[in-house]
């Protein structure tokens, strides 16, 4: 299947855009594009999109600036019109449980079942219980349908539709391929969401959505200090952005970052002692965090304190060719633990499975 291309991974995010296009051949894997656009705010709220025009404009921006032919695109969804479960099921035969698993899934979907795209997967044969693991995938249609009609507006095609975990995770097998008997957890720090996937070998075994993000940074340090919001986003990127650097703010501005790092990784802590409870996996052995608030000094450190768990910055490009001659390294080096979920989906291809 070598002449099957790989789509463009088009990771439409609620504060940026990243667009990332990979080739694979025989010597591995190749970056051949990548760009990333900021988004008005508040274009897009909790995975629904609220200004399709600026994301439309945006892509098609993107796309006349890298002059990409390419009109194949891989897209994903999250938010609260997402649902990711893992469910156990009598064991059965895959003809058996494509014919139940609405059914089925209708007891764990908090949605008509009939307002959602649905996909699952058999994650594990249990026969000496007569039991099999499932993971459920549902996500409402209306969002699905907004983001395919936004990127067929912009002039692409839509071939695969992923959710955000899923995706983190097909990025993550290729950087750093699965071991046996560990448990990690990929952490997404987006502006407005965080998600959480824990993997116990292969198979995603917990995930959680926590309302909490990036933005919380952006708003508390506009609060507390009294300052606009673009003020704000420009101390919390470091201050060097167009800010005074001689002023006395950016001890503030730690204390405030520190503050909500605290309650970030609480809830992270709090998600992650609810999954060891219910859980027969053994202990967590590594943090992998991606995302745009990743990068947030202290919320490694935070985490890693609170967790108890090391915390490694996730690196999607790391088994990725990057040539110095066509791409700034200093850029791709900065914005690495940003493009996990578009390097997750550039590395689909129209055919894949999926909804």
């Amino acid at each position: 299947m070598a002449n099957r291309k790989n789509a463009l991974g088009l990771d439409i995010g609620s504060s940026s855009i990243k667009l990332v296009q990979l080739r694979e051949s025989k010597k591995g894997i190749e970056l051949a594009n990548f760009s990333m656009a900021p988004l008005p705010s508040e274009a897009i709220v909790d995975g629904a999109l609220m200004n399709a025009p600026a994301v439309v404009s945006t892509i098609q921006s993107m796309m006349a600036a890298q002059k990409l032919r390419t009109r194949e695109v891989a897209v994903s969804v999250s938010g609260h019109s997402v649902i990711i479960k893992k469910i156990s099921l009598p064991a059965m035969t895959a003809e058996e449980l494509s014919e139940s698993i609405k059914w089925e899934a209708e007891q764990y979907i908090p949605f008509d079942i009939n307002d959602v795209y649905l996909d699952y997967e058999t994650l594990k044969e249990r026969p000496e219980q007569g039991q099999m693991d499932v993971l459920l995938v549902a996500a409402k249609r209306e969002i699905v349908d907004e983001y395919i009609s936004v990127v067929r507006d912009a002039g692409l095609e839509p071939v695969v539709v992923d959710v955000d975990c899923l995706t983190i995770q097909n990025a993550f097998e290729i950087s750093y391929g699965y071991a046996v008997g560990e448990t990690v957890v990929l952490i997404d720090v987006g502006a407005s969401t965080l998600n959480i996937n824990v993997l116990s070998g292969k198979s995603t075994t917990f995930t959680r959505d926590i309302s909490m993000g990036g933005n919380q940074y952006t708003e508390e340090i506009q609060k507390q200090l009294g300052v606009s919001y673009d003020e704000a986003e420009a101390y919390k990127l470091g201050g060097e952005r167009g800010v005074d650097a001689d002023s006395v703010v950016p001890h503030e501005v730690e204390r405030v970052m520190t503050q909500v790092s605290e309650s970030i990784a609480s809830e992270i802590h709090r998600s992650l002692d609810f999954y060891l409870a219910t859980s027969s996996e053994g202990r967590l052995s590594k943090i992998y965090l991606s995302g745009g608030s990743a990068k947030v000094p202290s919320l490694s450190r935070t985490i890693e304190q609170r967790v108890g768990v090391p915390v490694e910055l996730f690196d999607p490009f790391r088994n990725v060719q990057i040539d110095p001659k066509l791409f700034n390294l200093e850029y791709i080096n900065e914005i690495r633990p940003l493009a996990a979920i578009a390097v997750g989906l550039g590395l689909r291809r129209k055919g894949d499975k999926g909804r």
